[in-house]
Parts: C-alpha cells; structure tokens; sequence
C-alpha cells in the first residue's frame, strides 16, 4: 500500500471518529440539561423564564463543542496538512 493511500485512509478514520465522539458528549449533555430545567420548572413555575433563558445559553455553549467537531473533520478531510509531506 502506498504512505498516500496509508493517510488518507487514517484521516477518513480519523474524521468519522471525530463527529461521532464530538457528537456523542454534546447530545448526551443537551439532554441531560433540558430534563434537568424542566425538573426546575415542574419545581418552580415562577422561575421558568430566568430559567430558559439560562437553559438556551447554556444549550448554545454545549453546541459550539459539537461545532468545533465538526470543523475538526472538515480540516482533516479537505485541509490534511500530512498530505503536503507526500504530495511532491
């Protein structure tokens, strides 16, 4: 097998790993806050708004990681700095 075929082979690996493991903590993490506030609002009905609103900042900060997963895989499938090393 040639080292090009090697690496491109290990970076298709390497991004499918990377959105499923990225993926995997922020859904996990999604759910667990929204039963979490919904806990609180069954408690609290009085508090539901300075709840949400807490609920959807902290639901944006949990997706950027999820984001930043998904920027990882584009970089190692179209922007491969490895592939500058074999490609004379």
């Amino acid at each position: 097998m040639e080292p090009l075929t090697i690496v491109i082979t290990a970076s298709i690996i390497a991004a499918g790993l990377a959105i499923a493991l990225g993926g995997y903590g922020p859904s996990r993490a999604l759910g667990e806050a929204l039963t979490k506030a919904l806990e609180s609002i069954a408690r609290q009905p009085e508090a539901s708004a300075q709840i949400m609103r807490t609920l959807f900042v902290g639901m944006a900060l949990i997706e950027s990681i999820a984001i930043y997963a998904f920027v990882v895989a584009l970089i190692i499938l179209f922007a491969n700095p490895l592939l500058g090393y074999l490609i004379k």
